[in-house]
């Protein structure tokens, strides 16, 4: 493809040079266009578009641009005519100096398909700089015994410019003594000299003027001028001379700042100042100057700026020695720079993904990085590489370009963040290298199924459970997250004995808690084998199943069966024989029962429960086997009847019994024989045992209506009594008799107190509290003491409740008085916690006279309170037998407001059951205990 450069004259040798140059990049792989400097911005560089093979709308996309390396971008897409342009204003000379050619590389990336086209664009160079020379004036000195033909160097113009647009000729003024000869250099370029024609004569001009002129071959030329003065002095026939023809000297480019480099040396034999030689850098680079220092007089170069391999490989400079007559001499020095390695590797990413699913296949693109080193040769070299435990590998592409891709398949549960270190290192001495750091979040993807962490499960049912309990709890793990880990839990269908399992057992569907939805029968159901799904919430959803097996544990729920004998319809019993010729150990008949149960809940035993003749038959403990214990006599009865108990082993044991008739004869006949000439005699004995019954239920009822009797006199008695201390009582006229209490009638004031009496159906289960009094030193008032009197109340309570004490329990034998219980001022303590006893005198007999009056009660046998209202039931525990050892004792029949002492149990007592010895006032009767 030939690009149209709009050139003022000769357009078509430029056009052709073109054409074969677009020509050989075509051939070598790369796209390659030229441009003139110092064009516009916007300047059409070549149809872009076209040579890529794209749309030119597809310039537009934000994945197709420029990539270039370390300078500015100096071109551009046009993504409406699908061109290159221009970026802006393209100087030649500041680009590539005076090389002959001047090319720009650089890239075209098209991300989407992550390719890069390699392009390269020709600066094309045109007349814009003129011919110069470094000073304005220059001026020679020449003796006048010069001899014609002797050759003076000038200095040559510099043009920036290339090619026919550089400095082609010089052209010296007219003078009669001097000429101008142009010399091509070993470098290229032309050496101007001037030329001495004809000999010097100072007497006749001292000075002479010459302007020299250089030229470029450009359209229009360009030219630049030097002025030269040349003056003529005396004779000095011997020039300087240095001591070599050309100096070389390499130093490193990191060499410190005013180092001495190298020393030049010319010599000169004349003497005086025809001998003094100074040195001065002659026809050297306007750069090579500012980096580099000589010596006038000593001929030293030091370098007063960093010296830069990259920037300069050889200074090339000329040293000019002149003497102080003005002969000169001029030799070359050339300091080469070595390279060494300063520069640490460039990494760049072009392009970089930041987050991909962990699902995406392997030699899939990560990023694109560019790396560049700045020095040469092996300090340049560069090798990229990544950690070696990492799935990823790095792929070398064209200009030093890397790709990052995946090397297989990523793993979120495993890894879900990379943190890839890209190192970028040369081969120099010593070695450097470059880190870039790549961040690259791996996405989650629903791959992984909920886990169990066990296979199965099994879990232990009491039987009898109740409904709604929990009995078991499952849990699965999803090892990925968010969405894709949240798990819920299900059962899956089955039927049990035709119902739903649904009816059984139901699951939460977010913690995995399996409750049971009702009561389980272990005689029904044994075992319960069932799957739990857990699905997680994922897209697609996954699932995996676990196997639950529920075991249920049997409870003892159920009484033994009695198989046989079996109880006929109609209600009567069976038969079993047993000759009277049986000996010992003979079998009658067996027993057999079952239990629903199973284990220890089924193991039955059997006991002989109630027999007609005891002694006469005996039970086999486990087999039920009902035997003969001793072998029958005569006056053993015909029929014989056993009662025998079947009990399981259980926690409770239940148990079962049947009624077992035995017929003590030698046969069928023989029974039906005896039973017939018994049976006018059994009427008698079934009218005598009716005859018993009806008089003992008469006697019964005649004690309880005689009980009756006594204590509604004993009520009346008392009501009169209290009447009789009203009247007596002069000096505490006025304080209601609740505040008194009657014992043996001996009156004692009380304090004030409360009691809680708690009542049942049950006589052995009733509760009479009284708790510490309330100490007062006034007398409370009237409204605070209308509750009748505590004492009144437990005899009120025996008597409605009608309990007897017909059978008195065994005197306590642990009758010692404890120090706070003991009567007296010596057994007095404070009231906290043993209640208020007599402390006076007066106090005292009033208690020895209860007592008395209490053992002459018992004397009389006249006893009412379980033994009499004066005697604190005294003669009731003990009877006639009552002695004042026995005084200890009357703290479990009465209370004493302000101490310790409790009421005995009376209903306890009358079911028989004796408190246990030595047990103190902490002893209990029945399920009932008095404080």
């Amino acid at each position: 493809m030939a690009i149209w450069v709009k050139l003022p004259r000769r357009s078509g040798p430029v056009l052709l040079f073109l054409f074969l140059g677009l020509l050989l990049g075509a051939w070598a792989g790369k796209i390659r266009y030229s441009v003139p400097e110092e064009t516009e911005k916007g300047f059409f560089v070549g149809n872009i578009a076209n040579d890529l093979g794209l749309q030119p709308q597809e310039l537009a996309e934000p994945g197709v641009r420029i990539v270039s390396r370390g300078r500015t971008q100096l071109f551009a897409l046009n993504p409406r005519s699908g061109s290159l342009v221009t970026a802006g204003r393209i100087d030649r000379e500041q680009l590539c100096a005076q090389s002959k050619q001047c090319l720009v590389s650089f890239n075209i990336l098209v991300q989407d398909k992550m390719k890069l086209f390699p392009v390269e664009v020709e600066i094309i160079d045109i007349n814009d700089n003129t011919p110069q020379f470094q000073l304005e004036e220059v001026e020679f000195k020449m003796n006048e015994i010069t001899t014609p033909g002797t050759r003076i160097p000038l200095p040559f113009g510099q043009d920036l410019d290339v090619g026919m647009n550089s400095l082609q000729s010089y052209q010296l003024s007219s003078n009669a003594h001097f000429s101008l000869d142009v010399q091509q250099g070993a470098d290229g370029f032309p050496h101007p000299e001037m030329v001495l024609q004809s000999p010097l004569d100072r007497e006749e001009e001292a000075v002479h003027h010459l302007l020299l002129t250089a030229s470029d071959g450009g359209s229009p030329v360009h030219s630049g001028t030097l002025r030269i003065r040349v003056q003529v002095v005396d004779a000095n026939d011997n020039p300087p001379a240095f001591t070599q023809a050309q100096y070389h000297v390499s130093v490193p480019e990191n060499v410190s700042l005013s180092t001495r480099l190298l020393i030049v040396k010319a010599t000169d034999p004349d003497e005086g100042a025809n001998g003094e030689v100074t040195y001065s850098f002659h026809n050297i680079d306007q750069k090579v100057a500012q980096i580099f220092q000589l010596d006038s007089y000593t001929g030293e170069i030091s370098n007063k700026e960093p010296l830069d391999f990259e920037e300069y490989q050889i200074y090339p400079m000329e040293i000019q020695a002149q003497d102080g007559a003005g002969l000169m001499a001029r030799t070359k020095v050339l300091i080469k720079v070595l390279d060494i390695n300063d520069n640490a590797p460039e990494v760049t990413v072009t392009s970089v993904t930041t987050a991909v699913p962990e699902n995406f296949p392997p030699e899939t693109i990560i990023a694109l990085i560019s790396v560049h080193d700045q020095d040469s040769g092996e300090n340049g070299r560069i090798t990229c590489s990544i950690p070696g435990n990492l799935p990823f590998k790095l792929e070398k592409l064209v200009d030093n370009y890397y790709r990052l891709v995946t090397e297989r398949t990523l793993d979120r549960e495993v890894t879900s963040r990379y943190n890839i270190t890209v190192t970028a290192t040369d081969q120099g001495t010593p070695i450097l290298s470059t880190e870039m750091h790549i961040s690259l979040q791996v996405t989650d993807v629903n791959d992984n199924p909920p886990a169990f962490s066990k296979e199965s499960y099994f879990t232990y049912v009491p039987e009898n459970n109740p409904r709604g309990a929990s009995i078991f709890s499952v849990m699965a793990h999803d090892p990925d997250s968010d969405e894709n880990s949240r798990v819920t839990y299900s059962l899956a269908e089955d039927t049990f004995l035709g119902a739903p399992l649904s009816s059984y057992l139901s699951i939460n569907s977010d913690t995995g808690v399996l409750y049971a939805l009702r009561s389980f029968d272990y005689e029904q159901l044994q075992e319960l084998q069932l799957r739990v799904t857990a699905h997680d919430s994922g897209d697609p959803p996954l699932s995996s199943n676990v196997s639950l097996s529920l075991f249920l544990l049997d409870q003892n729920d159920n009484a033994p069966e009695i198989l046989y004998p079996t109880s006929p319809n109609d209600g009567s019993t069976g038969v079993e024989l047993a000759p009277r010729s049986a000996e010992p150990g003979y079998l009658v008949t067996k027993v057999v029962a079952v239990d629903r149960d199973s284990g220890q809940n089924a193991w039955l035993s059997y006991r002989l429960l109630k027999a007609s003749e005891p002694g006469l038959f005996s039970v086999g403990l486990h087999t039920g086997e009902v035997r003969t214990a001793r072998a029958l006599l005569d006056r053993d009865a015909l029929k014989q009847s056993l009662v025998v108990a079947v009990q399981d082993h259980g926690q409770p044991p239940l148990s079962a019994t049947v009624t077992l008739t035995v017929a003590v004869a030698d046969s069928i006949p023989d029974v039906l024989a005896d039973l017939g000439s018994l049976e006018p005699s059994t009427t008698p004995d079934d009218s005598s045992l009716t005859l018993y019954l009806v008089v003992a239920v008469a006697a019964v009822s005649c004690v309880f209506l005689a009980f009756v009797i006594m204590l509604l006199v004993l009520r009346l008695r008392r009501w009169h009594r209290s009447r009789l201390l009203h009247a007596s009582a002069g000096g505490l006229v006025g304080v209601p008799a609740s505040h008194f209490v009657g014992v043996d009638g001996v009156q004692a004031f009380l304090q004030t107190y409360t009691h809680e009496v708690s009542l049942t159906a049950d006589s052995g289960k009733s509760h009479l509290i009284f708790p510490q009094p309330n100490y007062a030193d006034t007398l409370i008032s009237q409204e605070s003491c209308e509750k009748s009197e505590p004492l009144l109340v437990t005899q009120g309570l025996l008597e409605d409740k009608k309990e007897t004490f017909s059978q008195q329990a065994p005197p306590n034998t642990d009758w010692r008085f404890s120090q706070a219980q003991r009567p007296g001022t010596s057994g007095s303590q404070n009231g906290d916690e043993t209640g208020t006893w007599p402390n006076n005198q007066f106090d005292t007999e009033m208690l020895q006279a209860m007592i008395l009056a209490s053992a002459s009660e018992a004397a009389d046998g006249s006893s009412t309170l379980g033994g009499g209202a004066g005697t604190m039931g005294l003669s009731a525990r003990y009877g006639p037998q009552f002695t004042l050892q026995h005084v200890p004792d009357y703290r479990q029949n009465v209370y004493i407001p302000g101490s310790n002492a409790t009421l005995t149990n009376a209903a306890g007592k009358r079911d028989g059951k004796a408190p246990a010895g030595g047990n103190g006032n902490k002893k209990k009767s029945g399920k009932k205990e008095k404080k």
